[in-house]
């Protein structure tokens, strides 16, 4: 698996929006209230509404099930079960060091 997307959370997502293309010159795919894609960042990624946290490192699998069998066996947490999302699926997960990750398909 391979990092694929970079997903950043706040609480004011209008502020963020704000912040990232005016400092940054990013501009966005707009998806609602709760959620912007950002469009030219450099890597994929996007910001959700929501309380603050780290960003979140998502890796992309064509088999989502053998993922998460994969990341259970070597030690991982499972902090958010698979769940669909409009373009795919994923699972979030800690690893043993504590860092929140996630793991998606588009199937």
């Amino acid at each position: 698996m391979k990092i694929d997307y970079l997903e950043f959370s706040s609480p004011d997502i209008a502020a963020t929006k704000d912040f990232f293309g005016r400092a940054f010159g990013w501009s966005f795919n707009d998806y609602g209230p709760e959620y912007q894609e950002l469009a030219d960042a450099g890597v994929s990624g996007g910001i959700a509404a929501g309380p603050l946290a780290p960003p979140l490192v998502i890796l992309k699998t064509d088999d989502l099930e053998a993922a998460l069998a994969q990341v259970t066996e070597a030690g991982a947490e499972i902090t958010r079960p698979i769940f669909s999302f409009p373009g795919g699926r994923r699972f979030q997960f800690r690893e043993p060091g504590g860092t929140e990750m996630a793991v998606w398909s588009e199937v």
